[in-house]
């Protein structure tokens, strides 16, 4: 299964074009260290949330724009590798010397894939997600995580993950504890839908939200709803 870096940061609108670039010029670097696939995703349709929200999980101005962004990796030992070779090489220290955004407000993590179900068709939208839930929940979680894969995957999606919280680090300023207003005895889970396009997630979430598959139990106490932060995202860079 595949293994999780997920990153999400605060970036100056007006930097959008200077942000791709300096994404895209990483990318090779990234590939070179072993990722097998870098996304980076410029946030659309990000709402406020009552309870907290991606803007809030990185203290995003009010000219900022959010980025949802992830590497994958085959597996953690390759994903700890990478990292050593990042900290040690000049070439990431060159590039880190001139970041577009507030390096010390993005917050990031490893995680562990539980879902990662494929369609048909290539990515063009993004819908992103961060959750708290309990430990002693996980299996559920899994569980109703497939049976919702496969209505996404059904009704169009080209992809569906949903990583389990590995090596979640405390930051200084921000992390995803905080960003999920996380509490005792419960993990971060980190995932994503791929959609071939906005219109076909648009089109998708209308069939997905009167499918009778989707009905939610009062009872089901699975994870706290409330607390999970989401929004759909344009990606900008994907190697």
């Amino acid at each position: 299964m595949t293994y999780v870096e997920g990153f999400v940061l605060a970036v100056p609108t007006a930097n959008k074009e200077a942000y791709r670039k300096h994404a895209a010029d990483a990318a090779p670097l990234f590939r070179e260290f072993g990722a097998s696939r870098m996304v980076e995703c410029w946030g659309d349709d990000v709402p406020d949330g009552k309870v907290n929200d991606f803007r809030g999980a990185v203290q995003a101005k009010p000219d900022e724009t959010v980025v949802f962004s992830w590497f994958e990796y085959p597996d953690r030992a390759t994903r700890d590798a990478a990292t050593q070779k990042m900290m040690s090489d000049p070439r990431m220290e060159a590039m880190g010397a001139n970041m577009p955004f507030d390096g010390m407000r993005m917050i990031f993590a490893g995680f562990d894939s539980l879902i990662d179900d494929r369609g048909d068709g290539a990515m063009g939208y993004v819908d992103g997600f961060v959750v708290p839930v309990p430990d002693g929940k996980k299996e559920a979680y899994r569980e109703a995580a497939k049976k919702a894969s496969d209505v996404f995957i059904e009704y169009g999606a080209t992809r569906v993950v949903e990583a389990w919280g590995d090596d979640v680090p405390d930051g200084k300023v921000t992390d995803y504890h905080r960003a999920a207003h996380r509490q005792d005895g419960e993990t971060v889970v980190y995932s994503w839908i791929e959609w071939p396009s906005k219109d076909a997630r648009a089109q998708a979430w209308d069939k997905v939200m009167a499918d009778e598959r989707m009905k939610h139990d009062p009872a089901d106490q699975t994870f706290d709803g409330k607390r999970m932060i989401y929004g759909g995202f344009e990606p900008i860079v994907e190697a």
